[in-house]
């Protein structure tokens, strides 16, 4: 994803555009899913963080370090929310933090009943995460979670469009 001015995006087209993007990223083999989903929002917030934020998600992918638990996308959902409503030392807790944060979590498990990634995936078990449908399974999570929460940041008014 490139930085763009998300002004000249009505919210639609934006959250189309942001899905795309992440999507793109994991299906090039540039990024996985988690690593997507924070770069691809880093970049939707205009790069607070320098692109070596990506960093911070490379251990997340195929459910922590392919242990198949937390979801990877959903991972690095909760990090991009933690660019905008996290806080540093000193700070007290955000209450807004906690609140999307589960929002978050209670979205997938309504999707997938689970935001364990070896349920989610389960399909595909035994496949060492090389099909290419258990991939194009997680690039569609990957999207949705990108998108998820770059929706939360517009409804929240953190992003503006049109």
């Amino acid at each position: 994803m490139t930085l763009v001015n998300t002004m000249e995006y009505n919210k639609d087209d934006l959250l189309d555009k942001v899905q795309e993007d992440a999507e793109k990223l994991f299906r090039s083999g540039t990024y996985f899913c988690s690593e997507a989903v924070l770069q691809t929002i880093n970049e939707l917030l205009g790069k607070p963080y320098d692109e070596n934020i990506v960093k911070l998600a490379s251990g997340f992918p195929i459910g922590m370090g392919k242990a198949q638990c937390l979801c990877g996308a959903v991972s690095g959902g909760q990090m991009g929310l933690g660019i905008v409503y996290g806080r540093v030392e000193g700070e007290p807790m955000k209450d807004k933090m906690f609140e999307v944060s589960k929002k978050l979590h209670d979205y997938i498990i309504d999707e997938y009943k689970s935001t364990c990634c070896r349920v989610i995936t389960r399909k595909w078990q035994g496949d060492d995460f090389k099909s290419p449908e258990r991939k194009e399974h997680c690039i569609a999570i990957t999207g949705m979670v990108a998108r998820w929460v770059a929706n939360e940041l517009i409804e929240d008014n953190k992003v503006k469009v049109k």
